[in-house]
């Protein structure tokens, strides 16, 4: 592990960690509980939180995805993305081991709404591709995706989508058992891992006082990769450079998070009220990175501070406050649900050992939710959110100012029966503000009004077979790094560009779905297509001064994609319960425009600037789209035994953009098997031993700018227990 500032003191909380996991279930044996099974989760009854009005992922009109249970369990990684990416439409981005953002039908960023369980994260990962989401995947219950624009539910920032973590930190309901929990410990070949979590739940004897904790400690070392760092076509296009570079292991790839949280609610007859606390430290290098490979220019600051500083690493501390409460029957409203969020961020880059760029965010959410009767024969919710965010960056290489956005949005989403069809329709409007620091930003303060409407239909043609139709017209308000962005982005190594006279862009999108199911057999494929006026996205100039220069702007755009998901149980006998999996996902994302225009960008550098004009191609590629995937999985069940042998294959990419190189394809192999145990105590004890890259297949993401300096993990093996109580 590099010896840099935030990785120089090893941790001593995994002891701890460890010992508590192990105690808890075994002191717990004790007491009587009622027998209950670790069963899989039925993930189309699982009730999906995100939406207001009570429905499953089977019952809603909308793209829902929900992992819960045994499936949750295989598929939590070290980041939120990774933990998603094995479901239809869905990849994740990659920055290293210690960031991973949902890609949800080729979208992400800031059009990818990151939410726990309906209030966002309060990080600033849409910032930079080098933050991290402040999300643990390992303390969740369930994760639901949202696919589609989630703009009437949560603002603009999710008009392609949104990923909703519910990990139960605030009570709403007394627990089964006075006391119950889970608790694991994990560990890894690849990158050394060490993990160890518990949760606890409890209910005092009266029913009424209600309370959570949980915490973890994961610390990793650098991984092992199949062969360089460097890819072969990265290595070609040096010239005079021969060196072969890093081998073997990728350096600066180690990872070390904590995170802990408190809740306690007060539950009663007609609903609950309650407080949660919670802390999440992650650190974690930049692979391939160094502030050094960068250049001898002078962007506003010193020459001095492009020498040799070591590598780039991060450390992100969080704290967050929350006040939940529900209540049923309120006057003319079934029910009320009030949301309060206070989150203080703070994000540190540093340069070997010194301090480069601190990133401050505090940010205060609220939201309310009133699910009102049926009402001209429409059952509906009516939501009011408000929130505010301060954002900071310090230091000489913080190229976006500092800013104040207030965000205030409005809506209202009703759904109704007719025999075999059911409706959902919606609207919502907000209202952005952004306020800069008029003495380094590169334009003035900003106001925008975005305005959504939404409308889907599901005809159940018949028991097993239902078709269903989504259009909606959805806007999204610029935010403040396209905006504002003025100079060099260490963790890309390019030039960044904002353009303040951006304005919203607005997506038009048609969906139609199809889902079957029939004894064994279930089948579920849609495709869609979405077009974009002013479409904002980062162009590439080919201008460099000082590093590749990119540009914010915007132009108009389509996606065009498809995705389906079949399975099959095939056979129940006395070997065991076989099942088969199979899906595949594509997306396709042009400009629509013809010929090229031309824009004018100014390259900081100190007290004045290098002026350019450059020429943008009007068609074409969008830079950075997923490739086409097509994966399978085979299960088996037997009594306690459970295993399964998976594979997914990425296309290689060469739909590229201008001054975007192709990726090759690659195979990922997984496997996965468990021994499942029930005590007689009620709890359950689990040991489970999986496998990941098992062809050790040098594998680069297409969507990553570190694509030719760091590849996925190599052949890994990861291995521990699991106790339940």
């Amino acid at each position: 592990m590099p010896n840099t500032a935030p990785f120089s003191r090893r941790h001593r909380r995994l002891p701890l960690v460890v010992a508590l996991a192990l105690a808890l279930p075994l002191a717990h044996a004790e007491e009587p509980a009622p027998t209950h099974e670790h069963d899989a989760v039925d993930l189309d009854s699982v009730q999906v939180r995100a939406s207001p009005l009570a429905s499953t992922a089977e019952e809603l009109t909308r793209p829902v995805e929900v992992l819960a249970g045994e499936r949750l369990d295989a598929s939590k990684a070290n980041s939120l993305g990774e933990t998603v990416s094995r479901l239809p439409g869905v990849q994740s981005s990659y920055f290293g081991p210690g960031v991973g953002r949902p890609i949800v039908r080729g979208f992400d960023g800031a059009r990818v709404q990151v939410l726990n369980d309906g209030l966002g994260a309060g990080d600033v990962s849409t910032v930079s591709v080098d933050h991290a989401v402040s999300i643990e995947p390992f303390l969740a219950n369930q994760v639901e995706v949202l696919k589609g624009p989630a703009t009437l539910l949560y603002g603009s920032g999710a008009i392609g989508g949104a990923v909703n973590v519910v990990d139960g930190r605030i009570p709403e309901e007394a627990t089964y058992t006075p006391l119950e929990g889970r608790a694991e410990l994990r560990g890894g070949t690849v990158n050394d891992e060490r993990t160890g979590m518990a949760r606890l739940d409890g209910t005092s004897s009266d029913g009424h006082l209600v309370f959570h904790f949980d915490a973890l400690h994961r610390e990793t070392g650098d991984y092992d990769i199949p062969g360089h760092a460097e890819s072969e076509d990265a290595h070609e296009a040096e010239p005079g450079h021969d060196e072969e570079g890093a081998s073997g292991t990728l350096p600066n790839s180690a990872l070390r998070t904590d995170a802990a949280a408190l809740g306690v609610s007060w539950v009663g007859e007609r609903g609950f009220v309650g407080l949660g606390y919670s802390l999440f430290n992650s650190r974690y290098g930049v692979p391939g990175h160094s502030h050094g490979e960068e250049d001898d220019h002078d962007h506003g600051h010193d020459d001095d501070a492009h020498e040799e500083e070591g590598p780039v690493s991060i450390v992100m501390d969080q704290r967050r406050g929350e006040l939940r409460g529900g209540l049923q029957d309120v006057g003319p409203f079934a029910s009320m649900r009030v949301k309060l969020a206070r989150t203080e961020y703070t994000h540190t880059e540093y340069e070997g050992e010194e301090v480069g760029t601190v990133f401050d965010n505090d940010s205060t959410e609220a939201r309310i939710e009133l699910t009102h009767r049926p009402l001209l024969g429409w059952d509906g919710a009516i939501g009011l959110q408000w929130a505010d965010r301060d954002f900071r960056a310090i230091g000489d290489e913080a190229f976006v100012p500092a800013s104040a956005t207030r965000d205030t949005g409005i809506f209202w989403i009703g759904r109704r029966e007719a025999g075999p069809l059911k409706f959902e329709v919606g609207a919502r409007h907000d209202r952005n503000r952004i306020d800069v620091d008029e003495a380094r930003a590169i334009g003035p303060d900003r106001t925008f009004d975005a305005t959504s409407l939404s409308a889907s239909m599901r005809w159940n043609i018949n028991p097993d077979l239902h078709l269903s139709i989504g259009l909606d017209h959805a806007q999204r308000t610029p935010v403040a790094e396209e905006l504002y962005s003025n100079g060099l982005h260490v963790a890309t190594g390019s030039v960044e560009l904002g353009d303040p006279d951006l304005h919203e862009e607005t997506a038009n999108r048609a969906e139609l779905g199809l889902h079957w199911h029939h004894g064994p057999f279930k089948l579920g494929a849609s495709i869609y297509h979405v077009r974009y006026d002013d479409f904002i996205y980062l162009a590439e100039t080919g201008v460099d001064d000082g590093g590749p220069v990119r540009a914010w702007t915007q132009d108009d755009a389509r996606f065009n994609g498809a995705e389906a998901e079949a399975s099959w149980a095939f056979a129940e006998n006395a070997s065991g319960r076989w099942d088969v999996r199979v899906f595949g996902d594509i997306v396709d994302a042009e400009l629509t425009g013809s010929g090229t225009r031309d824009i004018d960008i100014a390259v900081p550098h100190g007290d004045h600037d290098h002026d350019y004009t450059v020429s943008l191609a009007r068609s074409g590629n969008l830079p950075r789209i997923a490739p086409a995937r097509l994966g399978g999985e085979l299960r088996w069940e037997r009594d306690a035994w459970r295993a399964s042998l998976g594979a997914i294959r990425y296309a290689e990419q060469d739909d590229v953009a201008q001054g975007e190189s192709p990726t090759p394809g690659y195979t990922l192999v997984d496997a996965h098997l468990a021994w499942h145990l029930d005590t007689a105590a009620g709890g359950a004890w689990e040991v489970f031993l999986d496998g990941s890259n098992l062809l050790d297949e040098e594998a680069r993401v297409h969507t990553s700018f570190l694509k030719d300096l760091a590849p996925l993990p190599g052949r890994g093996v990861a291995f521990g227990v699991r106790a339940f109580f």
